[in-house]
């Protein structure tokens, strides 16, 4: 098992082209970790907004009764992959993993992959 710093460190080292990572409590919009950015991608407020995005994903599965459950929601920009996926383990309700990458560096079938082992470890 894989605390919140070794998760965000195997997101930044294990995928090629990340920019930032951050592991998100979606029900509070508070990261509870956050490593890489920079002044032109504030991860903290990246990881707060995105809270939207799984809150309003979430609320309308409910209103659709779809039983599904989320496993990512992939953001394209012109430059970058925004990547999110939900924390389905037994410690993980609520939180979800955010990673940005730089999309002409990337390969976004092993990001996946790679979020789906980091949170796999996580444990909170």
């Amino acid at each position: 098992m894989a605390s919140v710093e070794v998760s965000l460190k195997e997101m930044m080292t294990a995928v090629e082209g990340a920019l930032g990572a951050a592991v998100v409590d979606y029900t509070s919009g508070m990261a509870l970790g956050t490593l890489g950015g920079g002044k032109d991608l504030d991860m903290t407020i990246a990881a707060a907004g995105n809270t939207d995005v799984i809150r309003a994903k979430v609320r309308t599965m409910e209103q659709l009764g779809l039983q599904s459950q989320i496993e990512d929601v992939l953001i394209t920009l012109g430059g970058q992959y925004h990547l999110i996926r939900l924390v389905t383990g037994r410690n993980g309700n609520g939180l979800f993993l955010y990673l940005v990458l730089d999309k002409g560096r990337s390969n976004l079938a092993m990001a996946r992959h790679q979020l789906r082992r980091v949170e796999e470890q996580l444990e909170i």
